[in-house]
């Protein structure tokens, strides 16, 4: 799988985000939410057709919580990051800054995580990136994306360790050592980029199965009242496709959610679907 090779080479500098202004030269004038776009239906398209998604490798999309702030990845130089806001109804090229890690946010929009580090939210900019600490900052570990939920759970993957994702909970405020996953997970190959709901509902992960579309596919599965993890189930043709579709996220009101397609060749998209799917998986 093309796309796994694209993740491994993941630059670990360590620099700060501030507010400073960019050129908007390549972008034009986006007024009102998700970036001026309409919205999906219950068929995954692309995000900002054109715009964002277009010739080349853009990937990563996320919103912050707030929903005023959007980040996106490319690679026509360097795997680099830029940044959105969303000011006077009008979304604003804001930042740009080396990739140092796969951007997912705490629900409550005061962390940014990238990898084994974080930034914290200062003023209306970030800290410098911060080590996660011994327990997650090891070389023997490869983690590309990190992501937590609202009571600090973190779901994490490692493609050093044969494609894994482990998960680390929070007891009495102490750090848990993270755990492997069990095989609801952790089947398959390539398995990476979870994702974990704020209220640890359910989980989003892709990897290459038997009986999926042909690459790796997105799976999500439902937290059982029992407080295990139910079934993974494939969350279907209009979501995943005989393509490579990966790094999903769900936009923090909830709405939609985000993913990338390797078409090949070098070119990756940002695909969106109405996370209403979530809903009718739930059900089945």
């Amino acid at each position: 799988m093309k796309s796994i090779v694209i993740f491994i080479a993941v630059l670990l500098s360590s620099l700060t985000i501030s507010s400073k202004s960019y050129s908007q030269d390549d972008f034009p004038i986006l007024k009102g939410p998700y970036m001026g776009q309409n919205p999906p239906g219950m068929v995954a398209e692309p995000f900002a057709p054109g715009i964002i998604s277009k010739d080349g490798w853009e990937l990563e999309g996320v919103f912050s919580p707030g929903m005023k702030e959007f980040y996106f990845t490319t690679n026509r130089k360097k795997a680099t990051v830029t940044g959105f806001r969303l000011q006077n109804n009008i979304w604003k090229k804001y930042i740009e800054f080396p990739r140092t890690g796969e951007i997912t946010f705490s629900p409550d929009g005061k962390r940014m995580h990238m990898a084994k580090g974080y930034k914290e939210r200062v003023g209306d900019g970030w800290s410098e990136r911060k080590s996660l600490g011994p327990m997650f900052d090891r070389k023997d570990w490869g983690i590309m994306r990190l992501t937590a939920s609202a009571k600090g759970t973190y779901v994490f993957d490692d493609y050093k360790s044969n494609d894994m994702i482990r998960i680390s909970s929070l007891k009495d405020g102490k750090r848990q050592v993270p755990k492997k996953m069990g095989s609801i997970v952790n089947t398959g190959k390539w398995t990476a980029h979870p994702f974990i709901a704020p209220d640890e509902s359910y989980l989003i992960w892709d990897s290459e199965r038997e009986g999926g579309y042909g690459d790796t596919d997105l799976y999500i599965s439902f937290k059982q009242k029992d407080g295990l993890w139910g079934p993974a189930i494939n969350m279907g043709d209009k979501v995943n496709s005989d393509k490579a579709d990966f790094y999903a996220s769900v936009t923090p009101n909830g709405k939609y959610i985000l993913f990338n397609r390797d078409f090949g060749e070098g070119n990756i998209d940002i695909y969106w679907v109405d996370a209403q799917i979530i809903e009718t998986l739930r059900s089945k």
